[in-house]
C-alpha cells in the first residue's frame, strides 16, 4: 500500500501545509513552531504503532475472512459492485461510532484526549494522536472488518481515503464559502470539523463524522452553525504550553483528568448571537 499511498499522502500534506500560509482560515495565537515540534513528536509515537501493528492486523483479518469465506459481503456473495459501495460505507460508518465512542467512554477519552487538547487545529493536528488510542481502535475494527467479511484491497483502500480526508478536514485553510458549502453536503471540511474541535462541550460532541458526514446527519450530531472567528480551540483545562509539551501529551492519559472548565473554574459557553448557519 504505502509505495502508492505514501506519495499521494505526502503530497497531500505538502499541498495542505503551503495552503496553510496562503490562504488561512484561524490566525494562529500560539507558536506554529512549538506546536509543529511537539504535534511531530507524538506523531513519531503514533504512526509507527498505526503501521506495524494496525494495518498488518486489519489486513491480516480482512486476509483471513476472504479466505474462510467469513462475514456478511462473504455470505450473499454480492456482485462487485454492490460489495465495494457497501464494504467502504460500512468501514466510514464504523469510524463514525468509533469517534463517537472516545467521547463518551472515560477510558477511552483519556488517549484521544491527547489530539484535542491542542491549543490550535491544524495540518498538524492531524498527526497528533496518542499511540494508545491507536492500540485500543485495533480491537474495534477487527470486529467490524470481520462482522462484514471486507476485502483486504477494501481495508487498503479505506485507509487510504481516511488518512487523506483526516489531513484534509485538520486544515487550516480557508476556501472559498460558496465551493465548501457544496462540499460540506457531502464530506468532512475544515470549517465543519473545526466545530468538532471548539471548547464548548455542546460544540466538541457534534461532527464526528471522518469522510462522509452523512453519518451526522443520520444521528442528528451535524452542526454548521459556528462561525470559524467565533471558535476557540481546544479542551479547556490543557489550553496551556506546558501542558501541550510532548512528554505530558505523552503521559496525559495516565494522570487525572480535569473537568471540562477553564483554569479559573468557568465554563464555555456559547452566546446564542454567536450562532449563526454558516452555509
Amino acid at each position: 500500500m504505502d509505495n502508492v499511498a505514501f506519495p499521494i499522502l505526502l503530497g497531500l500534506f505538502i499541498l495542505l501545509v503551503i495552503l496553510e500560509f496562503v490562504i488561512v482560515l484561524r490566525p494562529w495565537k500560539t507558536s506554529r513552531w512549538f506546536r509543529w515540534i511537539n504535534n511531530s513528536l507524538v506523531a513519531v509515537t503514533g504512526l509507527p504503532t498505526a503501521r506495524l501493528l494496525l494495518l498488518p492486523a486489519t489486513l491480516f483479518m480482512a486476509t483471513l475472512c476472504q479466505a474462510e469465506g467469513f462475514g456478511l459481503l462473504n455470505w450473499f456473495e454480492f456482485p462487485v459492485w454492490v460489495a465495494w459501495p457497501v464494504g467502504l460505507l460500512a468501514l466510514d460508518y464504523a469510524m463514525y461510532h468509533w469517534h463517537r465512542i472516545n467521547h463518551l467512554v472515560p477510558f477511552l477519552w483519556r488517549f484521544h484526549n491527547v489530539h484535542h487538547a491542542d491549543m490550535e487545529m491544524d495540518i498538524s493536528t492531524a498527526i497528533r494522536f496518542h499511540f494508545g488510542e491507536q492500540l485500543f481502535s485495533i480491537p474495534y475494527r477487527l470486529i467490524v472488518i470481520s462482522l462484514f467479511g471486507v476485502s483486504p484491497m477494501m481495508v487498503l483502500v479505506y485507509e487510504l481515503v481516511f488518512e487523506a480526508a483526516t489531513l484534509f478536514h485538520h486544515s487550516n485553510i480557508r476556501l472559498p464559502k460558496k465551493m465548501e458549502g457544496l462540499m460540506v453536503k457531502l464530506i468532512v471540511t475544515p470549517r465543519m470539523h473545526g466545530i468538532h474541535h471548539s471548547v464548548v462541550k455542546n460544540e466538541t460532541d457534534s461532527n464526528y463524522s471522518t469522510v462522509l458526514n452523512v453519518w451526522d446527519r443520520i444521528h442528528s450530531t451535524r452542526r454548521l452553525n459556528i462561525p470559524q472567528e467565533k471558535i476557540t480551540i481546544g479542551v479547556p483545562a490543557y489550553r496551556s504550553k506546558a501542558d501541550n509539551k510532548f512528554w505530558r501529551l505523552l503521559i496525559l492519559p495516565f494522570t487525572k483528568q480535569r473537568g471540562w472548565v477553564y483554569e479559573d473554574q468557568s465554563v464555555p459557553e456559547r452566546d446564542a448571537t454567536d450562532k449563526t448557519q454558516v452555509f
